[in-house]
C-alpha cells in the first residue's frame, strides 16, 4: 500500500488474511516495489507481464491488489491477466457484504458497495455504448446506456439511505431509553482480530462468534455487564477497524460506531503480542478520528490482550509498560482470564466519577434498596437492629436525580 507506515511483509500478510476471510484458497503472494505508479495499469509492463504469467501458471481466478485501484486501472489488468481483479476497497466490501446480518449492517454494506460501483462505471463492455432514443421528433440522442447506469445506481442509494434514516431513528430511540435509566456504557474498540469479541465474551459470559479471521462479526452486539459491587453496565462490541479503511464504509459505518461517541467508557483492545500492535493502534486512533470521534484521555482504557501468548520474559516488561502508561492500560488475556478481574475493577472506578452519598433506608423500602444497587455502586452497608440500612452509594448525577425524584420520602445525604 502506498503510503503506508506498515511493514510490507504486515501488509502482505494482512492481504492474504482478507482472502481468506472470504474462503479464497490463497495459492501465491508477492511483494511488488513500486518505483513509479502507472496511471494504466499501477505497476510497470514488466511487473504486469510478471504477475500474468504467474496468474496463468496457477490457473487462479482471481487476483488481489493491496491497494486502491481507479477504474481504468482495474479494467486495464483484467484484460492483461484474464482473471478477476480486486482492490482492497472492494475484497473489504466483499467480506461486509457476506458478513452482514442485522437490517441496519446489510443496508450500510449495500450502500458502501453502490457507492464503490458507481465510480466503476466506465466504458468496459459495448452495452454501455448504446443509447436509449428519446421521445418524439426533437427528443435529441437521448439517454446512453451507462447514464442510465448511473442514474439507477443514484436512484438505490437515495432508498438506501432513506431506509438507513428510519432504521438509526429506531437505534437513536433504543439509545436514548437506556440513557433514561442511568446504565453506563462501555465501547470495544480496536483492530479486527484484536480479540474484541473473546474479551466480550469473557467479561459478559456470553457466546457470541469469535474467531481467528479477520472482520468475523461485523454488527454491534450490546450484552449487560456486571461491574465489581453489582452495579450493571451495558458493553457494546462494534466492527473491527483496519488501515486504510475504504472511505465508503467509514461514511456507511458512521452510525454504527455512535455507540462509541455515547459510550461512558471505551476499551481500546490491542493484539499486544503481534509485531504491527503499534502500527495498528494508530491506525484506530485514525479511524476514529475520520468518524469525528473524539476520544478524551479521561474515559478511555487501553487493554493489552493476548498477553499470554507474549514470551515469557518479555511479560514483566509488559505489565510493568501497562502501570505506566496514559492513557491506563491493562494487560490480558480474554482466552485465560488474567488481568480481567483489574479491569473490570478499572472500568467500575472511571464510571464512577461522582462523589459518594450516603442513603439512610427504613424498614418497608426495599424497593428503593433495590432501585440504587442497580443503578448505583453501593461501596458500603451498615444494618441497625431496628432494620433501618444506611448505605454508600455512588452514582452519576443524572440517576440521582431520578431516585430523588422516584422516592422523595427516602433521606439523602449530601
Amino acid at each position: 500500500m502506498r503510503g503506508s507506515s506498515r511493514s510490507s511483509a504486515g501488509r502482505l500478510e494482512e492481504a492474504a488474511g482478507l482472502a481468506l476471510a472470504l474462503d479464497l484458497d490463497v495459492r501465491d503472494a508477492l511483494i511488488a516495489p513500486l518505483r513509479k505508479v502507472s496511471p494504466a495499469t499501477l505497476f510497470g509492463s514488466g511487473k504486469v507481464k510478471e504477475i500474468g504469467d504467474v496468474c496463468a501458471a496457477l490457473e487462479v481466478d482471481v487476483a488481489i491488489v493491496d491497494d486502491s485501484l481507479s477504474p481504468v486501472q482495474q479494467r486495464n489488468l483484467e484484460k492483461a491477466w484474464q482473471v478477476k481483479v480486486l482492490d482492497r476497497t472492494g475484497l473489504i466490501l466483499e467480506i461486509f457484504a457476506r458478513r452482514a446480518r442485522t437490517k441496519e449492517g446489510r443496508l450500510q454494506v449495500e450502500l458502501a458497495r453502490l457507492s464503490y460501483e458507481k465510480s466503476r462505471l466506465v466504458r468496459t463492455w459495448t452495452h454501455l455504448e448504446r443509447q436509449r432514443g428519446g421521445f418524439g421528433v426533437m427528443g435529441g440522442p437521448g439517454e446512453t446506456q451507462i447514464e442510465t447506469d448511473r442514474r439507477l445506481i443514484a436512484e438505490k442509494i437515495a432508498k438506501l439511505k432513506r431506509d438507513l434514516v428510519e432504521v438509526r431513528r429506531t437505534r437513536t430511540l433504543q439509545r436514548a431509553a437506556r440513557q433514561r435509566a442511568p446504565v453506563p456504557s462501555v465501547a470495544l474498540v480496536g483492530y479486527t482480530n484484536a480479540g474484541k469479541s473473546t474479551l466480550f465474551n469473557r467479561l459478559t459470559l456470553s457466546e457470541v462468534v469469535a474467531q481467528d479471521m479477520l472482520f468475523a462479526t461485523l454488527d454491534p452486539t450490546l450484552r449487560l455487564l456486571k461491574l465489581p459491587d453489582g452495579r450493571p453496565a451495558v458493553l457494546s462490541d462494534t466492527v473491527g477497524f483496519i488501515s486504510d479503511l475504504p472511505h465508503e464504509l467509514v461514511e456507511a459505518f458512521r452510525a454504527t460506531l455512535e455507540e462509541v461517541k455515547e459510550a461512558d467508557v471505551i476499551l481500546h483492545v490491542r493484539d499486544i503480542a503481534g509485531p504491527e500492535s503499534q502500527a495498528q493502534a494508530q491506525d484506530v486512533r485514525t479511524v476514529l478520528s475520520r468518524m469525528g470521534v473524539e476520544v478524551a484521555e479521561r474515559r478511555l482504557i487501553e487493554v493489552w490482550n493476548k498477553v499470554d501468548l507474549v514470551d515469557p520474559e518479555r511479560q514483566d516488561e509488559i505489565h510493568g509498560d501497562a502501570r505506566r502508561a496514559h492513557p491506563p492500560a491493562f494487560a490480558v488475556s480474554a482466552v485465560t482470564g488474567e488481568g480481567c478481574d483489574a479491569l473490570l475493577q478499572a472500568i467500575a472506578d472511571m464510571v464512577d466519577e461522582a462523589s459518594p452519598v450516603e442513603i439512610h433506608i427504613p424498614p418497608g423500602e426495599g424497593a428503593a434498596m433495590a432501585w440504587l444497587y442497580r443503578h448505583g455502586r453501593v461501596t458500603e452497608r451498615h444494618d441497625d437492629e431496628d432494620g433501618n440500612i444506611a448505605l454508600t452509594v455512588k452514582m452519576d448525577s443524572q440517576a440521582h436525580g431520578q431516585f430523588e425524584q422516584l422516592f422523595p420520602r427516602i433521606n439523602v445525604a449530601h
